[in-house]
């Protein structure tokens, strides 16, 4: 059994935004008619579908916004015990937050107050990619403010958190110094040695997906690793020029395997029952 850790499937607009960017690519068509390229494939349910039948019984759907988030609890609502979420809002976001738009600092707790299959807050952090602040992106001092208010979210209601970090690793961990006690996981760790070396020294799980099949970039021990896709991006290998989906758990276990010497089966072990320590999920249904 295999759990996607992070995945953006409830999202139907993430999945046509993903397609206008990148087309399935013909050669995968060409070999098999039936492969998935039109959004009509990639309705939320025939997703998950697709995923349990390539042994990924359990997702989390990862909110990246006030919005986001109500639609992945929604569709963790409609599959309880194999569709978690977890509520999020993206540094991206942190400008629109502190400029009015967001209704009421209020929203998050009535949401998250009367729902179930909540395990996380989440994916919440910094991100000062090509310098900050940027057009479209929100600056450093209101990403700040955005995360410390998430991880007083976590703390309060003693949830795990899944980071979002780009390029920020210094202020990153100068924040997470007031909160000592907050457990999470790294999502989609690309940075150096010596940030994956002071994540683990903090007690983080470390997020691997598709782009370690086709980046440079360290790997966490085995047990710290959780499985993620970042669905729909990050398609691993082979199935780059594809769009990416939580089946793809089976593949990118099947590459960390080889790299790291042990057999699928242990890594699908690890994997889960690491899942299973940080979002507390139980075993699931199907």
């Amino acid at each position: 059994m295999l759990i996607d850790t992070h995945c953006h499937i409830h999202d139907t607009d993430t999945y046509k935004f993903a397609l206008s960017r990148q087309p399935v690519s013909s050669k995968f068509l060409k070999k098999d008619p039936s492969f998935p390229h039109e959004i009509g494939d990639f309705t939320p349910d025939k997703i998950l579908e697709r995923a349990i039948n390539n042994d990924v019984k359990q997702v989390i759907c990862v909110g990246t916004s006030h919005e986001d988030s109500e639609k992945a609890r929604d569709f963790a609502a409609k599959h309880p015990g194999t569709v978690f979420w977890s509520y999020g809002i993206h540094p991206d976001e942190a400008d629109n937050i502190y400029s009015g738009e967001f209704a009421s600092e209020t929203e998050p707790e009535k949401m998250l107050s009367a729902s179930s299959g909540l395990v996380a807050i989440g994916e919440v952090g910094l991100d000062y990619r090509e310098g900050a602040p940027r057009p479209g992106v929100s600056g450093k001092n209101n990403q700040v403010k955005l995360f410390e208010t998430m991880l007083q979210l976590a703390s309060d209601r003693e949830l795990p958190v899944i980071f979002h970090v780009r390029d920020a690793f210094s202020d990153f961990f100068a924040v997470l110094n007031n909160f000592p006690k907050i457990t999470g996981v790294v999502h989609s760790f690309s940075d150096s040695p010596e940030n994956l070396k002071k994540s683990l020294e903090k007690g983080y799980f470390i997020g691997v997906n598709g782009l370690a099949t086709f980046a440079d970039i360290p790997l966490p021990p085995l047990e710290r690793t959780l499985l993620e896709t970042d669905a729909p991006f990050l398609t691993p290998k082979p199935f780059r020029g594809t769009i990416n989906e939580a089946a793809h758990i089976r593949d990118i276990c099947a590459y960390l395997s080889r790299e790291m010497g042990v057999s699928e089966q242990e890594m699908a072990q690890i994997t889960t029952e690491n899942a299973r320590k940080l979002f507390r999920l139980q075993h699931p249904i199907v």
